[in-house]
């Protein structure tokens, strides 16, 4: 980032979340010119602390919210062939209690459920008799009946970091560490003053059109960095989670309905672990920086320990997370009932450039979002391009027949020498592109130093080379989920690493500035 230099392109997106992130794939894809900036790491916030499931929302026709609901589950599939490396299906349990829905409402449910989307690869739902079926013995003996049904599972931050790559290598421009300033109208365009958040240099970027896809901060940027006045307002409700030791056998999930009539996910995490969550709490704070309570600690552990035989006690959890949802307002009483459907806003005064500003939306939706927002920037510059990512497959995700256990005995029989875990990690994170990181290698000691836990130097060149990662957090907490497996000794090394590469990047960067090269 230089401060002499100067760029005009066609969009601008001030976040690199999945929103920012879609449109930049589907923008660039289309013909559009795209600069996209982080003040961030990609997905460093709402993006990677979801529940991690590309579902239709079972309880969102509680609400009504059938169009939400059916475009969602419409997008399980077309998501679930576009990177099947990241996203496979994931089988509920809903065990059913008589002091909550009736039997007949749940069946109702799960009718629309099975039908309000189209389903090829997703079986449907059925009944289960919990007393004989080995779903139940985990779960105390006052359940005796269930429903089964089908959503998906989703690798968060990975699909934030495919979708960033894809717009990138299609060329796009993906800035991250990189904040929004300022922008201002200016002769039908918007002038944005961009700060890298490490050295403070300066770039200035001239674009036709604004995006704010800035999550949790899309009001920030529409009042403080842009001053204009949106009517449109958004509502900050934090969801946290727990991860626990795992609770119980099979690749199975459960949703439990909670006494105050909300659900809790309890879910297989990573091999050894159980993922329970959500929370709905309103949420006042700096996006920034927030936390799970003691309080949300205690209300999950209570909500799921009135369905296991096991209880979860508070010192079990190993680790937490939480984010802001930036939902759209629609001045719904509590935070569980506010909508998860998306409301984009064009502000175009005449003559003058645009700005699209996301409020809402939700993980399973966002390649939708994308779609109908770079139609609406299309139209505000008066260029046309056909949508085209519906049938496209995300890096890594072009899978034949999107079998990825066919996709994984072929990299096992063509890398013979790479563990079975090693390479069941690797498939999963990196798909086909698992070739690219491994290249010529023909033994573990091909693929340079090995820090342990099956990481070694050449997955943590490929996602600095490739996937944007700057830091050890980076690269063990969103490009993957190492963080939960490796001891504090290797990842004080795996972040040494990043360091010193960045250190050796910067470098000779520095040099050429001082000569009065650009970036």
């Amino acid at each position: 980032m230089s401060n002499a230099s100067s760029d005009t392109v066609d969009l601008l997106i001030v976040g690199g979340g999945v929103n920012g992130a879609g449109i930049a794939r589907d923008a660039i894809g289309r013909g559009l010119s795209v600069v996209l900036c982080e003040q961030g790491d990609l997905a460093g916030a709402t993006s990677s602390a979801s529940t991690k499931l590309i579902h239709g929302g079972l309880r969102y026709l509680e609400y009504y919210e059938f169009r939400l609901v059916r475009e969602a589950l419409q997008e399980r599939e077309v998501l679930l062939r576009a990177a099947p490396h990241i996203i496979w299906p994931l089988r509920f349990i809903l065990p059913h209690d008589r002091s909550m829905r009736p039997a007949w409402m749940v069946r109702i449910g799960l009718f629309l459920y099975d039908h309000l989307g189209k389903r090829a690869l997703l079986p449907g739902s059925h009944g289960v008799d919990l007393t004989t079926h080995p779903v139940g013995k985990p779960l105390n003996g006052g359940f005796t009946r269930a429903f089964e049904y089908s959503d998906c599972w989703v690798e968060d931050s990975r699909l934030v970091i495919l979708n960033a790559i894809d717009a990138r290598e299609r060329g796009a421009e993906i800035l991250t560490r990189t904040r929004c300033e300022k922008a201002t109208r200016v002769d039908g365009q918007w002038v944005a003053k961009l700060v890298s958040v490490d050295s403070g240099e300066t770039r200035t970027v001239r674009a036709r059109a604004l995006v704010n896809a800035a999550g949790p901060w899309v009001r920030d940027v529409i009042t403080r960095r842009t001053g204009v006045t949106v009517e449109k307002s958004v509502r900050l409700v934090k969801g946290s989670h727990i991860v626990v030791p795992r609770k119980f056998e099979g690749d199975h999930a459960y949703i439990f309905q909670n006494d105050d009539r909300r659900i809790v996910f309890a879910i297989p995490y990573e091999r050894d672990f159980t993922l329970i969550g959500t929370t709905d709490l309103d949420y006042a704070g700096d996006p920034g920086a927030v936390a799970i309570s003691p309080d949300e600690i205690a209300y999950l552990c209570r909500a799921v320990s009135r369905y296991l035989k096991a209880p979860v006690t508070e010192s079990e959890v190993v680790w937490t997370y939480s984010g802001v949802r930036p939902l759209f307002d629609d001045e719904s009483g509590s935070a569980s009932a506010v909508t998860r459907d998306y409301v984009l806003e064009v502000d175009q005064p005449a003559g003058q450039a645009p700005m699209l500003s996301i409020f809402g939306g939700k993980i399973t939706t966002f390649r939708r979002l994308a779609e109908e927002a770079t139609e609406k920037l299309l139209k505000a510059l008066n260029k046309t391009g056909g949508s085209w990512t519906a049938d496209r497959h995300l890096p890594g995700g072009d899978i034949a027949n999107a079998d990825f256990a066919a996709f994984l005995a072929g990299l096992r029989q063509r890398r013979p020498w790479l563990p079975d875990a090693l390479a069941l990690r690797l498939a999963r994170a990196y798909g086909t592109r698992v070739e690219r990181l491994l290249g010529g290698a023909e033994s573990l000691a091909d693929l340079g130093r090995d820090f342990g836990g099956g990481v070694h130097e050449a997955e943590l060149d490929y996602a600095a080379r490739e996937e944007f990662a700057v830091s050890g957090d980076d690269f063990l907490w969103r490009r993957s989920k190492l963080g939960l497996h490796l001891d504090a000794t290797i990842r004080d090394a795996i972040g040494a690493w990043f360091d010193r590469r960045r250190n050796e990047t910067a470098a000779p960067e520095a040099g050429r500035r001082s000569m009065g090269g650009q970036r």
